[in-house]
């Protein structure tokens, strides 16, 4: 019996949308980070990457890489699920869908993280700070100062754990900011560029309708392909946006987006399912 696999998103450190082709690592987890059952096997791993063109010799290779990094684990023979290192990072993840609900009404204050006295020399520290910074939306005011509007339930203490749950250290200092001078809150504005923000949505929600309107004819393997590489771009868009409050962006284009998405993900669901359900068959 296989276990439930649903299409999301592993996302690595870009948020820039593309539908490019995955390599081993990122498909295998983003497949353990989409099992109902948390655990995928072997043989579905093989399965799923054959779409990609992506050989069996890769596929394991990955798979022991990935162990031996503690980025998964073995759950049984031939079964593995996430392990300690990628569970904290899939946990944000996994909340897209209820992204929206914990934006609140924008006073105009910000929440800033300072990093400027933290260290730089270690290199996987430095990538899982400035990936945590960038899904948490944030951008760099001044050198080493890092702020994004106050518009999340939970203030700066909500923020703060999420960062260190994404990989901030615990050192660096995250907290409410207000009273900027005029040059700096002018330069706070400009810091995220709406417009094009607010492109990418309508241009996303036209791309997941076009396809969801063409796709009932296709054979089931190119479905599975296609939607996994729509949706996985369409997950990570939302997972790196930085989630603005008006007049920053339009947050009624963001929010016909975010619902496109989440129709093309229920359909994806039953598109992976259904091509996983036949694997052993």
């Amino acid at each position: 019996m296989t276990s439930k696999i649903v299409k999301r998103s592993n996302f690595e450190d870009s948020p820039t949308v593309t539908t490019e082709m995955p390599n081993a690592r990122r498909l295998v987890l983003n497949l353990l980070g989409a099992a109902e059952s948390g655990r995928l096997t072997v043989g579905e791993a093989l399965a799923a990457c054959a779409l990609f063109d992506i050989s069996e010799n890769s596929v394991r290779v990955t798979l022991a890489r990935l162990a031996q990094a503690g980025l998964v684990e073995l759950a049984e023979r031939g079964v593995y699920q996430l392990g300690p290192e990628r569970r904290r990072i899939q946990d944000e993840i996994a909340g897209w869908r209820g992204i929206e609900e914990r934006l609140i009404v924008w006073t105009g204050q910000w929440i800033a993280a300072s990093t400027g006295g933290l260290p730089r020399s270690d290199r996987k520290q430095l990538r899982a700070r400035e990936r945590a910074l960038s899904m948490m939306g944030m951008r760099e005011l001044d050198h080493g100062l890092y702020i994004r509007p106050d518009n999340l339930a939970g203030g700066a203490e909500d923020v703060r754990q999420r960062l260190t749950a994404l990989g901030l250290i615990e050192a660096a200092a995250v907290f409410r900011a207000t009273d900027f001078d005029s040059a700096r809150e002018k330069q706070a504005h400009r810091l995220w560029e709406g417009a094009a923000l607010v492109e990418g949505y309508r241009q996303g929600e036209e791309r997941l309708e076009a396809w969801r309107r063409s796709a009932g004819g296709l054979p089931l393997d190119i479905a599975a392909r296609e939607s996994f590489l729509l949706g996985d771009a369409a997950i990570r868009q939302i997972v790196f946006d930085p989630m603005l409050p008006a007049p920053l962006v339009d947050e009624a284009a963001r929010h016909l987006f975010v619902e496109a998405v989440k129709r093309f993900d229920d359909e994806g669901r039953r598109i992976w399912m259904t091509f996983l359900g036949k694997v052993g068959d």
